[in-house]
This record gives C-alpha cells, sequence and structure tokens, in this order.
C-alpha cells in the first residue's frame, strides 16, 4: 500500500515538473495553472523545511 502511495506522489511530481517546463515554452492555460501550484508547493516544502533550522544556532 505505501509503494502505491509514493508511487501516485512520484508520478504526480514528474508531472508538476513537467507542466512547469511546457509553460516556460507558453504552453495553454490549465499547464500554466498547474505550473503555479506545482511552484507555490515548492516554495511551501522550501519555507517549511528552513523554519526548522532556526533554532539551531548554525552560520547563516
Amino acid at each position: 500500500m505505501a509503494v502505491l502511495i509514493l508511487s501516485g506522489v512520484l508520478v504526480l511530481a514528474v508531472g508538476g515538473c513537467v507542466c512547469v517546463v511546457w509553460a516556460a515554452r507558453g504552453g495553454p492555460r490549465w499547464v500554466r495553472a498547474v505550473s503555479a501550484v506545482t511552484l507555490a508547493a515548492g516554495e511551501l516544502a522550501r519555507g517549511s523545511k528552513s523554519s526548522g533550522r532556526r533554532g539551531s544556532g548554525g552560520d547563516d
């Protein structure tokens, strides 16, 4: 069951990346919408990753 879920997540991630590239080349409106959602999800993931390091006291 976990393999099925991870496979679905992988397919969604690859599909999102394809839409980002296609939108950069001037794809249809729905591709640009999927691209925007994919980029926003990436920014959220990056933000949550860096916010966990705030209390570490390391060099920035």
